[in-house]
Order: C-alpha cells, then structure tokens, then sequence
C-alpha cells in the first residue's frame, strides 16, 4: 500500500469507527424508542377510539334502561282497551308513550330512534316511526326477538343497518339497533320489545377519525370475527376473510402482527363496553416511516462523514505525500546509478530536513567515489608499475646475462647486435609516456624483443601478426602480450631446441578484443596442466610465472566483468594464449 493510501486509510477510520459507533448506537436507542412510542400510540389511539365508542354504546344501553324500568310503559303494554273507558286511557297512554320516547331521543345526540314493540298491530316510537311498516315486520319473527327473549331481559347487539321502521323511506337511515324483552313481572310473560337505534352514521364517522399511519383504519367485530361497524359499509355483517387476522382477533393480546397478501400489517384491538372487540390494522411501514426516516437519516450522515474523511485525508496525504513522492523518485534514480539528482523540498518541517541530508548525501557520495576512484587509479597504476618493474629487471637480467657470455666467448659481433637491439627497444619503450599502449604499439615493442630473443636463443623465431586494425587501437597496459610472447619462446619453442614459429592474432568479438598468442613448441610442461584448468587458480595457488601472474592482473584491474587469460593445448602441438578483453563501460583508461 502507498503512502497515500494509509494516510486515506487512516483518517477514514478515525472519523468513521466513532461516526459508525455513535450512529449504530443512536440507530440501536431509537430504533427501540421509535417502536415502543409507535406501539404505546397505536395502543393509546385504538384505547381512546373504545373509550368513545363505548361511550356512544352506553348512551343506548343506558336509553333502554330507562324505557325497561318505567313502570307505565309496562302497564300500557300489560292493558288492552275493552271499554270506552278503557280506550280514553289507551289513548291518553299512547300520548304518554309518544311522549316519553321523543323525550328520550332529545336527550340524547346519538340516539336515533326509540321503538317499543308489542305486536304487529301494536307500537309506539319516536320521531319518524311507521305503523304501516309495523303492521309488515313481524316483531315475533324476527332473529334479535327470539334472542332477546332467551336472554330475559338482556341487550341483544346487532351490526349497522338500515332502519325498518322509519317511514324516512327505506333503506335511507342507517342505525346500531339495540333489542330487549319486556317481561312481565307476575308470569314471565313477554309483553314487548324495546328497541333503541343508535345513529349508525356518528358511529361510522367515530370510526373514520382513528387513523393508523396513512391507510390504516378501525372496524368492530363481535367475539366470533363478525364485522359489526365499517367505514366500508359492505363488509357489514361479513366475517373476516383473513384467517390469520381472525386467529389474532380471537386471542387475548392486543398487539400482533400479520401478513396481508405479501404486505405485513401491525394490529391493535380493544374491548367496548358491550363486548365487541375495535380492531385497527395498518401496514407495518406505515407505521415505521419515521424509523425509516431516521435510518436515512444516519445512512446519509455516514456517508458524509465517509467523503468528509476520504477528503480530508486526500488533502493531507497530498500535502504530506508531494515531498515523499520527491525524495522517493531521487532515491529511484540515484539507485539506477544517477548521482547527479538532487530534490527540491523547500519546507521547515522534517521532510525539508530530509531533502536537504538527501542531498548532502549524495555530494558526499559523489565526492567519495571521485576519492574512491582516484585512489583506484592510483593503485592501479602502482600495482602496474610494480609489474612493470619486476618484468624489465628480469629481462634485462637475461639479455645482458646472454651479451656477457658472447663477450666471454669472444663473439664480439653478436654482442654488439645484441647491445644494439636492446637499444633500439629501449628507445621505444621510453619513447612512449604512460602506463598504456595501443595494440598495435604493443607489437611494434614484440617485433624489435623478439630480435633480441633470437640472440639469446640462437635460434629462428617466425612472428605472424594477424590483426584488425580497429581492435588494435585498445588501449593496454604496458608489456600485456610481452609476456606472453616471451612464454611461448622460453617455454615452448626452446626445448624443443629448433627453430619455431609464433602467431598473434588480434581481433573483435562483439564488446570484447580477443588477444591470442600460438607457438608450435613443446606445449605445457608436466605439472603445469593446472593452467589448462583456470589461470586465476593457477595464479593463486602461486602455479605461475610473474608474467602470466602480470597479464592476468591486469585484465582484472583495468578491464570490466568477463575479461580473463585462458590458456588451451594446441591439437597440432604447442600452445594457445588467449586474452580476452571488455572495456569498461563506465570508466576510460588514458595513457
């Protein structure tokens, strides 16, 4: 992960593990709180809806009362006109009666209509009450009739209907009738009936102002899931269709939940005062729209807080990150070997600091490897000069040692040639300033030895060249092929005790000069072979002449990775040196 991204990742955690603390426990709280307030409303809602229409239900109770107690309503019902005295009394009863129940009814906003039945024939009412309609309606007959005189005395409930009695018209007047029997108290008899028409319309409208959410709404039911009072006046007299609220209307608790199709409701009933149940239902997100509210709510803030976050820490991680990216891409490239960066980080905070040590650094690297450099030059060209001085006293040692005995054995001519090659060689070796030569240089110098080597050997040394004249050009240490060429000779050719040929070969491969020398001497002497093997461990383990151990040293020193000395047998006899040489890439040898 960069940088940027743990600072991002960072400050995102800090704002957002308390933001996701404190929503998840204000989401928890409310979440509680909003349900149980939810619940105690719909409760309390559905409490308030039973408290009045309990109070609309005692109203005609307490109206039938009134007309059930009254003695002289029993006694006109008990009477019947046999004389004109009799009928004078009828008459002045039936006023009575007429009376009576319009009073009652004024007494009362939601009292309809009063009725007391005797038989088809006989009855009295208030307001608009039609006999014509009594003379059809068989009182006896009818169901609450028979159910009133089974429960001697006692209220029979029926649902909302249409007032059969009113010469309104038919069908116009919507009521909540309330029956009971009339008994007598001498034989049981039943004398009449009462019935009281509570307003059917204020009750529906009592219905209609509960509310529950946007669509919910009431209805009553009776003990066995009858629907007794709608808003929906055609479910009237219905059962309720779904079995899973009707199972919920017939158990105690007032609070459930059911499904409606693929829609959850929440229900809540309450008992009235004449044993019919209120029922409210509601889809369930009605209900919980201010939770879904509230999880909106806390959903946006976090995601505020989560860009909040992210924003901060892409500002700061910007303002923190630009100098690290800087130094970052100056330690990229010193890593690829550019020492020459330097970054630009000009703050007073510790990232300035930083890049100012970062380039301190790299000065003082630069100027240690100039140090480590110089020194490097320095010994090489010691360690060559040390090399070089350990070959010329040797070689002067033998050339003048052969010039002695010629004198000694009185061959003053060859030793004057010899002086005089030696001469001529040494003028050209101090001819040439510097530690190195080209190739070519270096063979000129082998050309005038090899006159000297044929003096001291008496013998014939053939030298083929075979050179390319680019490759030639490479600079090389001082007396590099020298050597070589003196091995060959000394070791090879010479005790063989003939006359021997020695082929140089100078050419490109690639990156690479390829030095060889060949002679068609003896080959390598016995306990030599390790040669064959690696120079670099002959050399070591002290298996080598100062001239090998000199040639090999400096293809080490002076040339790149893959440079070397191998030494190879001849498959037609003698001896193959060869040197390979890879300049460095990044370093020149000068002269």
């Amino acid at each position: 992960m960069s940088f940027t991204t743990k600072m991002i990742a960072a400050f995102v955690l800090v704002i957002l593990i308390p933001t996701l603390f404190t929503s998840v426990s204000f989401y928890v709280v409310s979440n509680s709180t909003v349900k149980q307030n939810v619940r105690e409303a719909s409760v309390q809602i559905a409490k308030q809806g039973a408290d009045s229409l309990s109070f609309i239900f005692n109203a005609g109770s307490d109206v039938s009362d009134m007309i059930y107690i009254d003695s002289r309503v029993q006694h006109v019902l008990v009477n019947n006109p046999t004389s004109e005295e009799d009928l004078l009394l009828w008459r002045e009863n039936e006023k009575y009666m007429e009376s009576f129940l319009n009073n009652i009814v004024y007494s009362s906003s939601f009292v309809g209509i009063v009725y007391v039945l005797k038989d088809p024939a006989t009855g009295w009412g208030s307001g608009t009450f039609s006999k014509v309609k009594l003379a059809r309606y068989d009182v006896e007959a009818q169901s609450w009739a028979k159910e009133a005189r089974a429960l001697d005395g006692g209220l029979v409930w029926h649902e909302i209907r249409a007032d059969q009695l009113s010469s309104g018209g038919d069908n116009t007047e919507m009521v909540l009738p309330i029956g009971r029997a009339i008994h007598s108290d001498a034989n049981e008899e039943t004398l009449g009936y009462i019935v009281v028409n509570l307003n059917g319309r204020k009750v529906i409208d009592k219905i209609e102002e509960m509310k529950l959410g946007q669509t919910g709404s009431f209805l009553v039911v009776d003990e066995g899931g009858r629907i007794m009072v709608a808003s929906d006046t055609s479910q009237i007299g219905g059962v309720v269709e779904n079995g899973e609220l009707l199972a919920h209307i017939r158990d105690p608790y007032i609070e459930f939940e059911f499904q409606n199709g693929d829609v959850p409701y929440y229900g809540v009933k309450q008992t009235l005062s004449n044993g019919w149940l209120l029922v409210g239902t509601v889809p369930v997100h009605e209900i919980t729209d201010r939770l879904s509210a509230l999880h909106r709510t806390i959903l946006l803030s976090f995601g505020v807080f989560t860009l909040l976050g992210i924003g901060m820490g892409l500002v700061i991680a910007s303002r923190v990150t630009r100098p690290v990216q800087k130094l970052t891409r100056g330690m990229r490239l010193v890593q690829k070997g550019d020492l020459t960066v330097r970054t630009d980080v000009d703050t007073n905070d510790e990232f300035g600091l930083m890049s100012h040590q970062f380039n301190k650094m790299i000065s003082d690297i630069n100027l240690l490897m100039e140090q480590v450099s110089e020194e490097q030059k320095l010994k090489q060209e010691a360690e060559l000069r040390a090399a070089v001085h350990r070959i010329n006293p040797h070689f002067l040692f033998n050339t003048l040692g052969t010039i002695r005995w010629l004198i000694k054995y009185g061959q003053s001519d060859k030793a004057y040639e010899g002086i005089s090659a030696l001469t001529r060689l040494l003028e050209a070796n101090m001819g040439r300033k510097g530690n190195f030569v080209t190739i070519a240089e270096e063979l000129d110098i082998i050309e005038k030895y090899l006159v000297i080597l044929e003096m001291r050997y008496n013998r014939r040394f053939a030298l083929t060249i075979h050179k390319d004249n680019a490759a030639a050009e490479l600079l090389v240490p001082r007396m590099l092929i020298q050597p070589l060429v003196e091995n060959a000779i000394f070791h090879g050719i010479v005790p063989k005790d003939s006359d021997g040929e020695i082929v140089i070969t100078v050419r490109r491969e690639g990156s690479a000069t390829i030095i060889e020398v060949e002679d068609d001497g003896i080959g390598l002497l016995p306990g030599k072979e390790k040669m064959l093997e690696s120079v670099e461990k002959a050399v070591r383990d002290g298996q080598s002449g100062i001239g090998l151990q000199h040639v090999y040293e400096c293809t080490r020193l002076y040339f790149d990775r893959g440079s070397g000395v191998e030494i190879h047998a001849r498959e037609q006899g003698g001896t193959l040196a060869k040197v390979v040489l890879h300049p460095k890439r990044t370093s020149r040898q000068e002269g």
